[in-house]
């Protein structure tokens, strides 16, 4: 599994931040690490804490918070995925698909009005 960033996207400001190249072994792992860190432990998930995610040009931290506001960042190289406990309970239903088969399709993994989106994508071309 790896994580980027990519800026402008696609020439309306919109960014993206992206976890990709990854196999059904791989999403499981992940989904298991949010459950067990972020949704139980309330605790901060740090992307470049796990082994089995290779960050390239950014790194991602999950946290809870009060609201949900999805991913913002201060730099351009640290993002933060922050939501509420029912919006990450949202993020583990939308990673679930992936976990029970492989698959090339792709999933944003929240919805909210912010110009940076969370990719979930096995495949690299995916944007």
């Amino acid at each position: 599994m790896e994580l980027d960033y990519i800026e402008n996207v696609n020439g309306l400001d919109e960014n993206v931040v992206r976890l990709y190249n990854f196999n059904k072994a791989e999403a499981i792992k992940f989904k298991t690490l949010l459950e067990d860190i972020v949704i139980s432990k309330k605790q901060k998930l740090d992307v470049s804490k796990v082994n089995f995610i290779t960050t390239i040009n950014c790194n991602l931290i999950f946290g809870l918070f009060k609201s949900d506001e999805g991913i913002l960042t201060k730099d351009g190289k640290t993002f933060f995925c922050i939501l509420t406990l029912e919006g990450f309970n949202k993020m583990i239903r939308l990673i679930e698909p992936f976990c029970k088969k492989e698959t090339r399709s792709y999933q944003y993994l929240y919805d909210l009005d912010n110009p940076t989106d969370l990719l979930f994508s096995p495949s690299a071309s995916e944007i």
